[in-house]
């Protein structure tokens, strides 16, 4: 498949605009957590030219964009009604379970909180499947190679 195929089969998932009203509410919900998607690849970002570009880390700056990351946290459990405290437990009680005797590789690939019977096979086939989707869509939109 090329770009342009795509592009044009993509397309069809598109819509011209929301066929619903977002109130004010959970608009600021979106903003936050797009805020914050933003502040942790800003974060991302200097690890990455830091580390992997050679950079240098810069720990100043770092400090401030956490606090920028930690603001959209805050912003979120606000406009969601929760308190920060209550999530900052809930994920100890989650990582407490999850590695009762502190990070174990092994632990992480066995993960008690995470459902694994999919197996390799499985992902085949839905590949497979996938694929046989794509090939009839191309051939119903005419782009047949």
């Amino acid at each position: 498949m090329d770009a342009s195929q795509y592009q044009k089969l993509a397309s069809r998932t598109l819509i011209d605009r929301p066929d619903f009203v977002i109130d004010d509410e959970n608009m600021m919900i979106l903003w936050n957590a797009l805020g914050l998607a933003g502040e942790a690849g800003e974060v991302a970002d200097m690890v990455k030219k830091g580390i992997l570009h050679q950079h240098g880390l810069f720990y100043a700056k770092m400090v401030k964009e956490l606090g920028d990351v930690l603001w959209y946290v805050a912003a979120l459990c606000t406009n969601m009604d929760l308190d920060m405290g209550d999530v900052m437990a809930a994920n100890i009680a989650k990582l407490r379970e999850r590695y009762p005797d502190g990070f174990k590789s092994e632990d992480s690939v066995a993960r008690v909180d995470v459902d694994t019977d999919e197996s390799m096979a499985d992902h085949r086939d839905t590949i497979k499947r996938a694929r046989e989707q794509m090939d009839g869509l191309r051939r119903g939109m005419g782009l047949d190679e």
